[in-house]
């Protein structure tokens, strides 16, 4: 029975595998960061690229009146 606590002591003892627990929850949290702030900016990117697609559409055809 010895051998048995034993090996359970040094199972609850090791800790070889939190720190790539820990590391895969920072990466997690991460993504999830990006993905808030990615959906939080989207609406004014895409709104600023229907302001300039639609300016270059008017110069260039103020270039093709001249």
């Amino acid at each position: 029975m010895s051998a048995l606590s034993g090996q359970l002591y040094r199972f609850a003892c090791d800790e070889d595998g939190a720190t790539a627990i820990e590391y895969g929850l920072i990466a997690g949290l991460i993504a999830v960061g990006i993905l808030v702030a990615l959906s939080l900016v989207g609406g004014s990117v895409t709104t600023m690229f229907d302001y300039v697609s639609s300016r270059s559409a008017q110069e260039l055809n103020n270039i093709d009146e001249i």
